[in-house]
């Protein structure tokens, strides 16, 4: 279990900058949890998305897909005995939710009948974590990475990313689901900030949404 409640496996998600990479590599650190980080630098198909999105829409949803399936399949393949505990900065969901921001009408029910194929056979989050955060501040933090190809990122694609990621959340049943707003820390560079997120994530949380503000 990580830290004191019944969560072995948690998924840290969160729109484009919010920070869940750097929050779930510390996270894993001090609650020894095996850490899953998703491998989009490697896509060669995200530079060429952010180009001409309609052109590269498909090719790139699939082979996030195909990546992430693969990744995760090979994870919960390989457990390991002295760390049975995961941490990962996504849940295979974000597969849908971004196509559902990317593709239209066929190629998207096209790629709804792939995924729900494959969703089928991984195991879902004990804990699904949002890490919310405002557009404008979404906005600062990609500016503040750096990645050449997010630097035109418009306020309209993360705000539809955001919406749909709430939509889609709406919808799914069994699951305990935190909607953390985090717009006031500075987790990633202010210890306080880190330690106050960390142990929210230590509450034994019912099924279903909770939100909370820090």
């Amino acid at each position: 279990m990580i830290q004191g409640a019944n969560y072995n496996f948690i998924a840290i998600e969160g729109n484009i900058g919010a920070g869940k990479t750097s929050f779930a590599t510390k996270f894993a650190q001090e609650t020894g949890a095996r850490l899953i980080l998703e491998q989009f630098a490697e896509n060669p198909f995200l530079p060429k998305f952010y180009e001409d999105p309609e052109k590269h829409a498909f090719p790139l949803e699939l082979s996030f897909l195909a990546e992430r399936y693969h990744q995760l399949k090979n994870e919960f393949s390989n457990q390991d005995l002295f760390q049975p505990n995961l941490v990962s900065d996504y849940y295979f969901l974000k597969c849908l939710i971004f196509a559902k921001a990317n593709l239209k009408g066929d190629e998207f029910d096209l790629y709804t009948k792939l995924f729900h194929i494959i969703n089928d056979s991984l195991p879902k989050p004990d804990l699904f974590v949002f890490l919310y955060h405002s557009i404008e501040r979404l906005q600062e933090n990609i500016k503040k990475r750096g990645r050449s190809y997010e630097q035109n990122i418009s306020d309209d694609y993360l705000m539809k990313i955001q919406t749909t990621y709430f939509d889609f959340i709406k919808q799914l049943n069994n699951q305990r689901i935190v909607i953390v707003d985090v717009n006031r820390l500075d987790f990633v560079n202010i210890e306080s900030d880190f330690k106050l997120l960390k142990s929210s994530l230590n509450e034994p949380y019912q099924v279903g949404i909770t939100r909370i503000s820090l």
